[in-house]
């Protein structure tokens, strides 16, 4: 029997192996779905404490459901390790991955590198190998390929398949998770998008959705992302010049809503963050200039994103200036560090930018966030006050508001008398406007 129909039998008989390479907001939600739909499943990852608290049934992602992961866990179908050498067990293996940028701002792909390593040395025949993690186009066919079929001895497209499936993951989003979200498959060779798509519509509940090659789907990924950036970076660049013509940004965008065709609202705010927008703009201009193309729009839109921090200090002390405050020794509270509502998730978070530049200044600064009682910035890590009070929030000079948590009490914050920046226009609906200030 072929490869291709081994697979086929193995997936309509729910015998596959599973694995999933990187337990983080994208991987552990995975591994989590695969077991829940009744495939054996083995997460990897470095990190030993991930790998215990997975053991031990202990959830640490948001979009996952504490009773599942407990239940998967005690009853044998998910389990968790740092070994690799399990992979040789494995029919199915995602690598889900971080992608971050260096501090050159160019792809950093020593994760994927490593990850492809530590697979290669254990690969079987007649596993699949998908890379979720977002990347620049050819990572799959140029990077990752030769690292397998070289550590692993092994042939794609006859040993071996190989193919890519942008995660698609949104924190705290109540209505579209993993399991529901429409997949996109590219692989190397018809039988390997066939059997990888198979794979994938046996374990999720979206429509999976195939392409040409792995570099359609790493293209589409970017696409997705990018089009988001270049849509926050317009309407950053209108609140910019609103402010400036005494306009209500806010408003304006209100009433563009109301068209109900060719126009879709995005929302101005002090900055971008996550782990997928803010970065993977700089992925597809790094890729083009070896083709010696400019990404020019795109471009500009990251330049306006990136300034937003310090555009919303420069608001800020404006603030303070009409209240006869300087910034420098003036206390500041900033309401939510983590990089959208409702959520516990820091990564790129425009407000700690925004923190930064309120030190570059000669402000102190204090935090407040529900979700986030401590956040970890290079080696230090920085903690949050436990309660919002009157009494707490009159301790400052200005209070400004990154992030729009729903359990925050805002009409408390806005009654205190203290100025009030609100970035994220949570205080709309607050009658009394006398101390408040919106991006």
């Amino acid at each position: 029997m072929s490869i291709k129909h081994e697979l086929i039998a193995k997936i309509k008989n729910k015998t596959l192996t599973m694995g999933v390479c990187g337990l983080g907001y994208v991987g552990l939600p995975l591994a989590v779905d695969k077991a829940k739909h009744g495939f054996r499943t083995t997460g990897f990852d470095v990190q030993q404490k991930k790998v215990d608290m997975v053991n031990a049934g202990h959830n640490y992602i948001g979009d996952v459901v504490d009773a599942d992961l407990q239940e998967l866990v005690a009853s044998g179908m998910l389990r968790a390790t740092s070994d690799f050498s399990f992979v040789k067990d494995m029919d199915f293996i995602a690598i889900c991955v971080p992608t971050p940028l260096d501090k050159h701002q160019q792809p950093d792909i020593s994760y994927v590198r490593s990850s492809a390593q530590a697979v290669s040395k254990y690969l079987s025949r007649g596993t699949m190998v998908v890379l979720e993690s977002t990347t620049y186009p050819g990572t799959t066919e140029d990077l990752l390929r030769p690292i397998l079929e070289e550590g692993s001895g092994l042939k794609c497209g006859k040993d071996f398949y190989l193919g890519f499936s942008p995660e698609r993951v949104d924190p705290g989003n109540l209505i579209y998770k993993t399991s529901n979200t429409p997949k996109v498959v590219g692989a190397i060779g018809e039988d390997a998008t066939e059997v990888i798509a198979m794979a994938y519509s046996a374990i999720l509940d979206g429509e999976v959705h195939t392409v040409s090659s792995p570099a359609v789907a790493e293209m589409e990924k970017i696409l997705e992302n990018t089009y988001r950036n270049i849509n926050i970076g317009l309407i950053n660049e209108m609140a910019i010049l609103c402010n400036q013509m005494g306009i209500n940004i806010w408003e304006v965008i209100e009433a563009a809503k109301t068209k109900p065709y060719g126009f879709q609202p995005f929302y101005p705010g002090p900055g971008l963050g996550g782990h997928c927008i803010p970065l993977d703009p700089y992925y597809l201009s790094w890729k083009a200039r070896e083709y010696g193309f400019h990404t020019s729009m795109i471009e500009s839109s990251m330049m306006i994103n990136d300034r937003m921090p310090e555009y919303t200090v420069g608001r800020a002390g404006k603030i303070l200036n009409r209240h006869k405050k300087a910034l420098n020794g003036s206390k500041v509270l900033v309401l939510g560090v983590a990089y959208k509502q409702d959520i516990d998730d820091y990564r790129e978070s425009p407000a700690i930018r925004v923190i930064e530049e309120f030190h570059k200044t000669g402000a102190v600064t204090d935090y407040y966030d529900p979700y986030v009682p401590q956040y970890r910035e290079g080696d230090a890590w920085h903690t949050g006050l436990t309660s919002l009070t009157p009494e707490v929030v009159k301790n400052y000079d200005l209070v400004i508001i990154t992030t729009a948590h729903t359990t925050v009490d805002y009409e408390m914050v806005a009654s205190c008398g203290v100025p009030v920046f609100d970035c994220k226009n949570v205080c709309k609906h607050i009658q009394n406007r006398e101390s408040l200030e919106v991006l």
